[in-house]
């Protein structure tokens, strides 16, 4: 039985790993929602069955459905792959599941942040957002793990560590008004190092140009292994992204990580830059809430957000010049690690990537008799190589 907790995960003695730990499986949400996903998320259902059938070559997948879409799903995603029925206002898990956290014997546990669809009525993306505020509590009462209630907004996309003591975030979104307007910096910083068992911050200061997420760190910068990191560049001075990511080299290179050590920080060049094109804006329903996508607007396209799999890296492609570098930086830096692409124009349309549809549950240690990871399969229970 899941339990909310009155205690805190640093209290506790637990941390949260890095995506490079083992995991148990990654959960998703299936999109429907039809002013985010175009011609009534079609053609975003293809991608992200795609999405799931390359991670499931690695680990367990499970996948949250709403009652209206769930045979929908169903008929969709291969058949090792389990669904549920989950509701929704969308389809973002790495934004509204669970952050898992995990202890020295292998205990899993999770972390529930408040979550307003990216700013609440001050430039959030949509209204309600009551269903999205659910998610990770139903997560894990299904996994029977328990859960600690954070008092911070906070967005799973927002934040990245290296499982030792380190984590990475950016001001643009973090200390942006609209999602903790009463807490300071060191407010915020307290709070992160209480649920997730973090001793030094790293703070960024922009993410990804026209990120509408408001700067999630996840489509700039991510760890690899401990005391390395992937930046998303550019060489064309002119484009706004290279400033942003300039200043982000140069912080990321003055440095050091909890443990004390200088950062390594490799680059992979961004897409394209790609934008909306008049036929892909037809195809979609006007906001209710105002957000309006348009021809000719910029997408915040970017490789640094992919799925780290037990020994797979899931990478999102773009049919951009820029994809078979991308593909050979993934697989120079993860050797150990098979190098899947997967088209993802149609997630970029909705606003995010792989990274963002995705969230790993650590692999932890269950007793005898309760071995089954989030697809409900027996041997998932591999850890990355």
């Amino acid at each position: 039985m899941s339990q909310t907790l009155s205690t805190l995960p640093l209290q506790d003695g637990y941390r949260m790993p890095a995506e490079f730990e083992a995991h148990r499986g990654c959960w998703m949400l299936w999109p429907f929602r039809p002013d985010t996903w175009r011609a009534g998320a079609l053609f975003a259902q293809e991608q992200f069955a795609a999405v799931a059938a390359a991670i499931a070559q690695f680990e367990a997948v499970t996948v949250g459905a709403a009652a209206r879409q769930y045979e929908n799903a169903r008929r969709m995603l291969p058949a090792p792959i389990r669904v549920v029925e989950m509701s929704s206002n969308d389809a973002w898990m790495r934004d509204t599941g669970p952050t898992f956290v995990v202890n020295g014997r292998g205990d899993v546990r999770g972390v529930d942040w408040r979550f307003n669809a990216y700013g609440g009525l001050n430039g959030g993306l949509y209204f309600p957002w009551d269903l999205d505020d659910l998610v990770a509590r139903k997560v894990l009462e299904i996994e029977t793990l328990d859960r600690y209630r954070a008092p911070l907004v906070l967005e799973g996309g927002a934040i990245h560590v290296d499982g030792q003591g380190t984590l990475i975030t950016t001001a643009e979104c973090l200390l942006n008004p609209n999602r903790n307007p009463a807490l300071s910096r060191e407010a915020i910083e307290d709070h992160l190092k209480s649920y997730l068992n973090v001793q030094r911050i790293i703070w960024l200061g922009k993410g990804v140009y026209r990120d509408e997420t408001s700067g999630h760190v996840d489509n700039l910068c991510c760890f690899v292994r401990p005391a390395e990191v992937l930046l998303s560049w550019t060489n064309d001075t002119t484009d706004p992204q290279y400033e942003i990511s300039r200043q982000a080299l140069e912080v990321l290179s003055a440095a050091s990580d909890a443990r004390g050590r200088r950062l390594t920080v490799h680059r992979v060049h961004q897409p394209g830059p790609l934008f909306w094109t008049a036929e892909e804006s037809r195809y979609l329903v006007a906001s209710e809430t105002g957000y309006g996508r348009k021809t000719g607007d910029r997408l915040a396209a970017s490789y640094v957000n992919f799925y780290l799999a037990n020994g797979g890296v899931v990478l999102p492609l773009f049919d951009d010049p820029h994809d078979r570098a991308a593909l050979g930086t993934l697989a120079r830096l993860f050797p150990e690690r098979r190098v899947v692409g997967v088209a993802a124009r149609e997630i970029l349309l909705g606003g995010g990537g792989i990274h963002c549809i995705t969230q790993q549950q650590p692999l932890g240690y269950r007793p005898a008799g309760s071995d089954k990871g989030p697809s409900g399969a027996e041997g998932d229970m591999r850890c990355a190589r």
